[in-house]
C-alpha cells in the first residue's frame, strides 16, 4: 500500500547566495511526478512552513504539496524585510521553477496565510504558471496595505517603538519563530514599501477561472475583517471562477486554537469544488443544527 512521504528540500536561490528550505509531501512517492498537480502552502509574517495550520493541512490534503520558509525566515537563508513583498514573489518564482524542472510538477492550488496570501495572489496575477492554476485559498489576507502604518500606533509597545524611531531611525520588534527568539529592525522605508504594495491587481488581473476560498476571523485585530469583504467583492464578480467567503465568529488573525476548523473548512470546500457544487457566496461548514 502506498504511503505518504515527507522530504526536506534545499532550493538554491538565483538572486541571493542562500537556500530556501521546504517540505515536499508526496501521496504516492513511488509514482512518476511529471505532470502531476501540486499545492503550494505559504506562511505569513513571523511564521514558517510548519506554523499554524500549514503542516496539518499538508498532511491531510489529498494532493502532493510543498511548504517552505520564505527568505530570511526560520531555516531559509538570506534577509527578510517588512516591506519585501517583491522578494517574497521572487522566492515563490524560484520554488515553482525548481518543482517544475526537478520534478515536473504543475502548480494547481495556492494556500496562503496573511502575507502568504498577498504574495500568492500576486503570483497568480502575474505568472504564466499562475494562469494554469485551479484554486486559491486566502486565509486572513490583507487588502488595505496602507493601514499597516497607522496600526503600528496601536501595538502594545507603541511608546517604546516611537522612542526608538525618534532616536535611532528604526525600532526593534522581538518575537518567537519555531521556539527561537528573533529581533527584527523595522525602518521607515520598510513601512512605506509595505503600504505601497499593489493589492488592487486582483480586480483586473486575477485569473477568471480560478476558484477562491477566503477565510477570516471576526475578531482579527491584525487585518480587519472588512478586507475579506473587499476580496469577496473583487473576486466574486468573475466567471466562471467562484469566490466563497467563510467568516469564523471567534477566530483571531492566526485562528488560535482553531487550526482544525481551518483545515476542515478547506477540505470540505475542496471536496465541494471537485464535485462541481460551488457557487459564489458565503461558505459555512459544519454549522447546520449547531447555531
Amino acid at each position: 500500500m502506498a504511503t505518504r512521504k515527507s522530504t526536506k528540500l534545499r532550493i538554491p536561490h538565483p538572486q541571493e547566495d542562500c537556500e530556501l528550505v521546504g517540505i515536499l509531501e508526496q501521496l504516492t512517492p513511488e509514482e512518476p511526478t511529471q505532470g502531476r498537480k501540486i499545492a503550494l502552502i505559504l506562511h505569513g509574517t513571523m511564521g514558517h512552513k510548519d506554523y499554524l495550520f500549514q503542516k496539518r493541512l499538508a498532511l491531510h490534503f489529498p494532493m502532493d504539496s510543498f511548504r517552505f520558509d520564505f527568505r530570511g525566515n526560520h531555516e531559509s537563508g538570506g534577509q527578510r524585510t517588512q516591506g519585501g513583498f517583491a522578494r517574497d514573489v521572487e522566492d515563490l518564482v524560484t520554488v515553482v521553477s525548481y518543482l517544475r524542472n526537478a520534478y515536473g510538477y504543475e502548480i494547481d492550488v495556492v494556500v496562503g496565510h496573511s502575507r502568504g496570501s498577498v504574495v500568492g495572489m500576486h503570483w497568480l496575477c502575474t505568472s504564466e504558471e499562475g494562469q494554469r492554476a485551479h484554486a486559491m485559498i486566502n486565509v486572513s489576507g490583507r487588502y488595505r496595505m496602507h493601514r499597516m502604518i497607522s496600526e503600528f500606533t496601536f501595538l502594545d509597545n507603541a511608546e517604546t517603538y516611537k522612542e526608538q524611531w525618534d532616536t535611532k531611525g528604526y525600532f526593534e520588534r522581538s518575537y518567537t519563530v519555531a521556539r527561537q527568539a528573533v529581533v527584527e529592525r523595522i525602518y521607515p522605508h520598510d513601512l512605506k514599501e509595505f503600504s505601497q504594495w499593489n493589492t488592487e491587481i486582483v480586480w483586473d488581473n486575477f485569473p477568471a477561472h480560478i476558484d477562491v476560498l477566503t477565510l477570516h476571523g471576526l475578531v482579527d485585530k491584525t487585518v480587519p475583517v472588512y478586507d475579506a469583504i473587499i476580496y469577496s467583492r473583487a473576486l466574486g464578480a468573475r466567471t466562471p471562477g467562484t469566490h466563497s467567503l467563510h467568516l469564523s465568529e471567534e477566530a483571531d488573525h492566526n485562528f488560535t486554537n482553531r487550526q482544525d476548523e481551518v483545515v476542515n473548512c478547506i477540505l470540505e470546500w475542496w471536496d465541494a469544488l471537485n464535485q462541481g457544487r460551488l457557487k459564489t457566496g458565503i461558505w459555512m461548514t459544519g454549522v447546520r443544527g449547531k447555531l
